[in-house]
């Protein structure tokens, strides 16, 4: 975090401006990157927290055996549930030691949630309940984390302040870096803050990659700036494919990374009218698996109603990817529609691997520790930054030497380079909504500065 006090007159106008937007990023934008680091490190090891919360659930206690039909798990889930309903999908076991999901449709849960029953595969024991998130199926405590992470548990409005801090993350990363070359050929000569200062410039070379990218990915989710990329996204054709459920030979629907969750939603309730035979779950996963569609991770979603197929769909986001999809007539058990991830459009390939590199899940351990890596590193350099701050606040010994505000660096740059910056904070604003009505914001506190050294001065000078 960079506050420039060089006198104005002394500094050329460009380096001037990005000192200021650096520090005005580290200062006013810093707490909410600071929160959304912290629990990002915390989202980054909770598989390994849930394993040891709900490992009775998780895990069975059988010593081997074959597994039961599916159909017989889905009917131990049921008489547990107590009502004969539909489950909305079901998850086979991945692995031998492991329990299968059958979620269903409650209204004790909340949006975009269902009640997920582990059963022991092989007694067909139910070992618990607990809520899942749509079709990632992550459980409670993550649920948490999650929404802490990008809402503040605020809800949608909440998700306001991970875009915020994930539209000037990228900003001040690169700013940083514009600054670290500057100061490679002209050292701080400023004894306040040097220790600081020194170990924020070491670092944030090192760290620009992880940011950069934790911004850009975490823009995909945000409502304003995610909703222009999917737009993006659609106008090129570069949206995930998704199999068409529809018997009647409709064009397959495109879908984004996130939207499976609402497929689900649009789902239940048609769900709640008929319940098919549990043993169709066998025939149709069958049906997949002579398709091909082999992953240990299986998602089984009924018929939304008459005149629509299953689908049958991986749900394995590691290395290597297998989210293949399978459309199933349940009359025929012919596939009426499939897709393949290799044939995803390359945007599609690299929306999908950014998504599971930043959940902490494409390459297991190594991928989390990454993660934790990177976020602890934004923590300690706005920490420093902070510190930098402090130690080189204004002081009445140093009121003569005042920042240079974006509005003075403005002032004094030539006519094309200020419009330049004009036009390209328009064009982000635009892209970028929560960029741009925040840089609103910034610029009106610049200009209250601005006023108040003004009239400092003038009152030094009267």
């Amino acid at each position: 975090m960079t506050h420039d006090t060089s006198p104005p007159g002394r500094r050329p106008w460009g380096w001037a401006f990005i000192a200021r937007l650096h520090f005005y990023i580290g200062l006013l934008v810093g707490p909410f990157l600071l929160v959304i680091a912290l629990s990002g490190i915390v989202y980054a090891l909770t598989p390994q927290i849930e394993r040891a919360l709900y490992h009775e659930q998780f895990y069975t206690q059988s010593d081997g055996g074959t597994p039961r039909p599916l159909a017989d798990q889905i009917r131990a889930a049921q008489q547990s549930l107590g009502r004969d309903e539909a489950p909305m999908a079901v998850r086979p076991a991945p692995a031998p030691g492991e329990t299968t999901r059958v979620m269903f449709s409650d209204p004790s849960v909340g949006q975009w949630e269902h009640l997920a029953l582990f059963v022991d595969p092989v007694t067909a024991e139910v070992r618990g309940a607990l809520p899942v998130y749509g079709t990632s199926g992550i459980t409670a405590f993550r649920i948490t984390i999650d929404k802490f992470h990008r809402s503040l548990l605020l809800g949608e409005p909440g998700r306001v302040y991970s875009e915020l801090a994930a539209s000037w993350l990228w900003i001040a990363a690169l700013g940083g870096l514009a600054l670290w070359f500057k100061r490679r050929r002209s050292p701080l000569r400023d004894g306040a803050g040097r220790r600081a200062s020194r170990w924020h410039n070491r670092l944030g070379p090192w760290a620009l990659i992880g940011f950069v990218f934790f911004s850009a990915t975490g823009l995909t989710w945000s409502n304003y700036a995610g909703g222009n990329i999917g737009e993006l996204r659609h106008r090129f054709g570069w949206q995930t494919p998704t199999v068409s459920t529809h018997l009647d030979g409709v064009t397959p629907a495109e879908q984004g990374p996130h939207a499976a969750h609402a497929d689900h939603a649009g789902h239940d309730m048609a769900m709640m009218d008929h319940a098919p035979d549990p043993a169709l779950y066998d025939r149709v996963l069958n049906a997949a698996r002579a398709e091909g569609l082999e992953a240990g991770k299986i998602e089984i979603t009924p018929a939304a109603g008459p005149g629509s197929a299953w689908k049958v769909r991986e749900i394995g986001r590691e290395w290597p990817t297998e989210v293949d999809e399978a459309a199933i007539d349940p009359a025929t058990l012919a596939v009426i529609d499939r897709t393949r991830f290799e044939t995803f459009p390359l945007a599609a390939k690299l929306t999908r691997w950014g998504v599971d590199l930043h959940m902490g899940v494409l390459f297991g351990v190594i991928n989390q520790l990454v993660l934790v890596v990177f976020a602890s590193a934004l923590v300690a350099m706005l920490v420093l930054g902070y510190a930098m701050w402090w130690r080189r606040r204004p002081t009445r010994a140093s009121a003569a030497i005042t920042p240079v505000t974006l509005i003075q660096a403005l002032a004094r740059a030539p006519r094309p380079s200020a419009l330049a910056v004009v036009v390209a904070a328009v064009l982000l604003g635009l892209a970028l909504p929560v960029l741009g009505a925040s840089l609103v914001v910034l610029m009106v506190i610049d200009g209250a500065v601005a006023l108040a050294q003004r009239r400092q001065r003038a009152l030094a000078t009267g």
